[in-house]
């Protein structure tokens, strides 16, 4: 193993990467229909799972099976995300516009986290292709190049997990007489969606 990229700091990089931009977006527009702080922290969890199952999956085909010709598709995967950003910032508008003046009808309290896991699998494939390429390079052998893909998943379900907790506090039932404060901060998390989804889609087709 290169001493350059130690499994040591594998986490450490993973946490860091659940902070970029398109991520902390994404998350941020799904823990604004939370009221409960158990409920984002899952939801950070579940993004988390599922960001690591897709780039899991991909160094599994490209470590494993040598399959090189993804990379030509990377750039359509970083589109997809783009485009996920912007359905999921109009979904959330949409809510809002229909039931801004019934603020309980944008509020979840279910337990059910299968958006969050969605919206991970989909944020799995946007630099998924680089990372790969990178443990590839940096770790020697298959095994220690799967292992370090796994330690920078857990990393970044531990990012993301602290990182949809401090978004959902603005929601939360201690502030339920902040009435407008969560409407403007539901707004806000569904421009930046859509403005950063087609900044991601620019990008990457024009």
């Amino acid at each position: 193993m290169e001493a350059s990229l130690p499994l040591f700091f594998a986490a450490v990089i993973g946490f860091g990467h659940a902070f970029e931009a398109d991520h902390l977006v994404a998350v941020g527009s799904i823990v604004s229909k939370r009221d409960r702080l158990l409920l984002a922290i899952k939801d950070g969890i579940y993004w988390g799972l599922g960001h690591t199952s897709t780039i899991f999956l991909i160094g599994l085909v490209m470590i494993i099976g040598q399959a090189t010709f993804l990379n030509d598709y990377f750039g359509y995967f970083e589109a997809g995300v783009g485009l996920m950003l912007i359905l999921l910032g109009l979904y959330r508008l949409y809510k809002y516009r229909h039931h801004k003046a019934e603020l309980d009808h944008l509020i979840d309290g279910h337990d059910h986290h299968h958006l969050a896991y969605g919206v991970g699998l989909i944020h799995g494939l946007a630099g998924s292709g680089a990372m790969v390429l990178l443990v590839m390079t940096e770790v020697k052998g298959s095994f220690n190049s799967l292992l370090y893909l796994l330690i920078f998943g857990l990393g970044s379900i531990a990012g993301m997990l602290v990182a949809a907790g401090i978004f959902s506090l603005p929601f939360s039932k201690k502030l339920s007489g902040k009435r407008g404060l969560k409407l403007a901060l539901i707004m806000t998390s569904s421009i930046l969606c859509i403005g950063y989804g087609l900044y991601i889609m620019s990008e990457n087709l024009i």
